[in-house]
């Protein structure tokens, strides 16, 4: 870990305090992702196998709300402009929001090893510092981050013990339900239901349920109820 210069940040922030605020000013009526992403606060370099690991890892576990590079989709926030990560030094600050999930926001709680955990933070540090050196906007999860599954290993999972038949009918409540949402909102719908809007059924049997899918489970499961329109 490289050392944090604080006698120079302190001069430099003293000395850009008032443009900072002013460009505040001048931007506030722009879109988040027309400002640049808060500055990482402790620099970090990760080895590559540690960032190719989480890369994995990440999209395996959080790649379906955040997107596939950690850039944010329609309903989970883009991470590389996060103020959370920008204040994280190696996991202090995103690994207890994994471990402990944010149910009032829709985010379960995650068991990871402490290994599944540094690698994940090393991906989103990697990820946050390419934003932070690129010019535009974040993008939206694509299409083929979730239409990868097999409807049909969906459907026998689905129908399957400890699937979701117990309290779910392909014709009776989720009966068209592809026609009423689709890509992320259909997903969320399906993983992490919430009280406040309308929902698939109860929020706490759907976060048990998740911590039973596989990835693969994940996206075939998707797929199926894709087909039913």
């Amino acid at each position: 870990m490289k050392p944090t210069l604080r006698v120079l940040w302190i001069a430099f922030l003293a000395t850009g305090m008032a443009m900072a605020q002013g460009a505040a000013s001048r931007d506030s009526t722009q879109s988040p992702a027309s400002q640049r992403p808060p500055k990482t606060i402790t620099p970090q370099i990760y080895p590559v196998e540690q960032i190719q690991a989480g890369d994995l890892r990440f999209g395996a576990q959080c790649g379906f709300c955040h997107g596939r590079d950690a850039a944010g989709g329609e309903t989970g926030p883009d991470l590389t402009r996060s103020r959370l990560v920008a204040e994280d030094n190696h996991g202090d600050k995103i690994g207890p929001v994994v471990r402990a999930g944010r149910a009032d926001q829709g985010m379960p709680a995650f068991q990871l090893s402490d290994g599944d955990i540094a690698a994940i933070v090393a991906f989103i540090h990697e990820r946050k510092t390419k934003a932070e050196a690129e010019v535009g906007g974040r993008r939206t999860v694509e299409a083929a981050d979730l239409a990868i599954g097999d409807a049909a290993a969906g459907r026998r999972y689905f129908n399957g013990a400890g699937g979701c038949s117990a309290c779910h009918s392909a014709t009776g409540d989720l009966a068209g339900i592809a026609s009423r949402y689709e890509g992320l909102d259909l997903l969320m719908r399906m993983l992490y239901p919430r009280k406040a809007r309308e929902s698939i059924g109860d929020l706490s049997a759907h976060f048990d349920q998740l911590g039973k899918y596989t990835d693969e489970d994940m996206h075939d499961v998707y797929a199926y109820l894709v087909t039913l329109k």
